[in-house]
């Protein structure tokens, strides 16, 4: 994307029906550290990876609970996610207040998308760079819903934003059909692996990543750094010993039990023998 006279402002039309501001803004969330949600049935998790500006700094807070049964993970500027989670969070209370039950998830995505939407008409204004994951669980179930800062709102099974969103999204498209009926485990571990998947290489620890759960029974929360260091030593320990897996031990003893057939048994204990070897090497 570069300067053209059609970018001064967010209310100007380009001849091929483009609003620029509108798309830099989108720009911004790419731009962020990734950002990463789930749902079954019955739970919703949230992830994202935290990046610090350097090794003497802490990181900026990306995951912020808006009531029991809300929370939001953003992607892009920091500054502009914690006000609209404030917002949010101001929402939730005054619909609890008024009317004595929780906020639906669904109707506060749409304001938020209203309040977002603003942005993009006045002159004055600009858009917010920032992409919201809002995972949340009411009567009618879990949800997970990404706000766009072009006011638009889409719900997903699954969905990553953030830079290097790509490689989560391949894997979350892979799987995505598994999720619905995922236990609280498989989806905490596929959030690990799609955030593992976003950091090209570099080795997946607590101290770069925040979990955070709410489901049935159970408000949203955030996962302290010991207990997923914890998950993601038992992820790893499964995928080194998924190799060795498929190691064929019985089948020479079943060979030499047919006496009868020699000939055959031999041929039978020599496939074994085959697949033995690479695995010794």
């Amino acid at each position: 994307m570069f300067r053209n006279q059609y970018d001064t402002d967010v209310t100007t039309w380009s001849p091929t029906g483009r609003l620029f501001q509108v798309e830099y803004s989108m720009e911004a969330v790419k731009q962020g550290s990734a950002a990463i949600g789930l749902r079954s049935k019955t739970h919703v998790v949230l992830a994202c990876v935290n990046k610090a500006n350097s090794e003497l700094s802490s990181h900026q807070k990306k995951i912020f609970k808006v009531d029991d049964h809300i929370g939001v993970a953003i992607a892009g500027l920091t500054a502009d996610g914690r006000v609209l989670s404030r917002y949010m969070r101001s929402e939730a209370i005054n619909h609890s207040f008024t009317y004595e039950s929780p906020l639906p998830v669904g109707r506060l995505v749409v304001q938020l998308a209203d309040k977002a939407q603003v942005c993009t008409q006045r002159s004055w204004k600009r858009p917010y760079g920032v992409g919201l994951l809002v995972g949340g669980l009411d009567e009618s179930g879990a949800h997970l819903y990404y706000n766009c800062p072009s006011g638009n709102y889409f719900e997903y099974q699954a969905f990553a934003i953030g830079s290097r969103s790509q490689a989560a999204k391949t894997y979350l498209e892979r799987r995505f059909e598994n999720f619905t009926n995922s236990s609280r485990e498989d989806l905490i571990k596929d959030a690990l692996i799609a955030t593992r998947e976003t950091l090209q290489g570099e080795k997946l620890k607590s101290s770069i990543c925040t979990v955070s759960v709410v489901g049935v029974g159970e408000p949203f929360h955030i996962l302290d750094q010991e207990t997923v260091q914890q998950l993601i030593d038992t992820f790893e320990l499964v995928t080194e010993e998924e190799p060795p897996a498929p190691e064929p031990a019985p089948e020479p003893a079943a060979a030499d039990e047919g006496g009868a057939e020699q000939g055959a048994g031999a041929e039978q204990g020599a496939a074994p023998d085959e697949g033995v070897a690479p695995m010794d090497i």
